[in-house]
């Protein structure tokens, strides 16, 4: 989920992270490992975005290919335009939540020929505003955004410079909340908490101390099984009313979730690309493994074992058994 980055040093950035992740380095030779089936899956290189919906399916995906096919799964902590990077050099076979960027399958699939789309991953995105319960009962009528100038004040922060605070989450999340807030007229500063955590906890604070706060926030998301957050309602979303960032005056589309892979990579017969290719699962699957990583504090690997074991036909389904 990433706004467009447009430094010149991104590709230096793309080969600092790949050096520093999973113990990967630019270059290095990779040794085949035999898998199950008596194919050789080698490595599998598996970009991880910055939060933890991603990092579910992530670890379900390399526990499957490591302890059915017998792959070495490099995970690469990355954001998402420089893993799009690294489709070009092989030092990123997979991406395995797009939320939309159609400006990067448009340069990396269309025009460089680098990716290839790998189907659906079955999770249904949802992007918006959101409010704790507490306030959404308290004041209804800040379901509409059409109420939040006349209750700008509410929502004033030391951090918002005399506007109403308006709280996104890690900067480089898919938002075009800069331009709806400039866009809709509206008396709001976008102040970013800096990641997913640190968001949930501002949620989670709000409704414990009975704060207000209105901010950025999205489906798969484990976290509505603890707190129903409620959404603002937007202008509503038309085709083609985000087309251009900069004059964005909608809410944002219902987003079919689905995999990239490097081009290479699904030239390559690897038992790995058939696994991400057939991996599809539901927003409540998602969910679950989310939860056992982020709250229930399980490692990723022991997270995807457990549901694994409670899921089994599910992963033979994707392993053509």
């Amino acid at each position: 989920m990433t706004n467009k980055l447009r430094t010149a040093g991104v590709l230096t950035a793309l080969a600092l992270a790949l050096t520093a992740c999973g113990g990967a380095k630019v270059g290095e030779a990779d040794k085949p490992a035999a898998g199950s089936s008596g194919k050789e899956c080698g490595t599998f290189n598996l970009t991880v975005s910055p939060w933890v919906g991603y990092e579910a399916n992530a670890a379900v995906v390399a526990y499957v290919a490591t302890k059915e096919l017998g792959c070495k799964v490099v995970k690469k902590n990355l954001k998402e335009e420089i893993a799009w990077q690294g489709f070009s050099t092989g030092e990123v076979d997979a991406n395995l939540e797009n939320w939309g960027h159609e400006d990067l399958k448009k340069k990396y699939i269309t025009e460089q020929k680098v990716a290839v789309e790998a189907g659906p991953t079955g999770n249904k995105g949802v992007i918006g505003w959101y409010l704790p319960p507490w306030l959404a009962a308290a004041q209804p009528e800040l379901k509409d955004w059409k109420n939040l100038n006349k209750n700008a004040a509410l929502f004033k922060t030391s951090e918002s410079g005399g506007k109403g605070q308006l709280l996104d989450g890690d900067p480089s999340f898919v938002t075009n909340d800069e331009a709806l807030v400039k866009n809709l007229k509206l008396d709001y500063k976008v102040v970013y908490a800096g990641s997913e955590t640190a968001l949930i906890q501002a949620f989670r604070d709000a409704e414990k101390n009975k704060k207000p706060v209105i901010g950025y926030f999205y489906e798969p998301q484990w976290f509505f099984n603890e707190l129903k957050l409620v959404k603002v309602d937007l202008p509503a979303y038309t085709a083609g009313c985000d087309a251009s960032p900069a004059k964005v005056a909608c809410d944002y589309p219902a987003y079919d979730l689905d995999k990239i892979v490097s081009k290479k990579f699904a030239d390559s017969g690897s038992p790995a690309f058939d696994l991400v290719k057939k991996f599809n699962w539901t927003n409540d699957d998602q969910n679950v493994v989310a939860k056992y990583i982020a709250e229930d504090k399980l490692t990723p690997d022991a997270a995807a074992e457990k549901w694994v074991k409670d899921n089994q036909s599910k992963v033979d389904a994707w392993l053509g058994k």
